[in-house]
């Protein structure tokens, strides 16, 4: 995943302030995660359930991040293909559908997580952190497809801020 944020700031990186900003909170939320889930570099005692203040932490930082994309991004991607070709917006109807499913995925995590976690969800919290990992993963996928098509049509016309 972290890779992933990489390449996608070194290639689209500077082009639009909104999606550098968008990137920027996709790696927090990615450093964030692996935090959370103990993953290398980040490796801690699995024994026990991360701090409520952590899960919170986290649980912040993807709703940012699903929300900048929701109200930022995609409208962004929406507006310009009002004012060029199609290309964009059958993109986007044909991913958002795909996104959403890691969005409702994301809530309802936050929902169940962000407020209370107990030791008796110990073996759900793992399962659903490793499922919402996953389904982040293909999002992040989607959604450089579509950074990538916004990349196009700006650099494809000049005159184009």
């Amino acid at each position: 995943m972290y890779t992933r944020v990489q390449k996608a700031q070194q290639k689209w990186g500077g082009s639009l302030s909104a999606i550098d900003s968008w990137l920027d909170e996709r790696q927090q939320v990615i450093v964030s995660y692996c935090k959370l889930a103990s993953l290398p570099p980040f490796e801690s005692d699995r024994s026990t359930l991360p701090t409520q203040q952590r899960v919170q932490e986290f649980c912040q930082l993807l709703l940012d991040y699903i929300s900048a994309g929701h109200f930022e991004v995609y409208e962004r991607i929406v507006a310009e293909s009002d004012t060029k070709d199609n290309k964009c917006r059958q993109l986007a109807e044909r991913l958002y559908p795909k996104i959403s499913n890691s969005t409702d995925l994301a809530l309802q995590f936050n929902d169940k997580y962000a407020d209370h976690l107990s030791t008796r969800q110990s073996g759900a919290f793992d399962l659903e952190l490793s499922e919402l990992g996953q389904a982040l993963e293909e999002r992040f996928a989607y959604e450089d497809e579509l950074i990538n098509t916004l990349h196009q049509t700006q650099t494809d016309d000049p005159v184009s801020v």
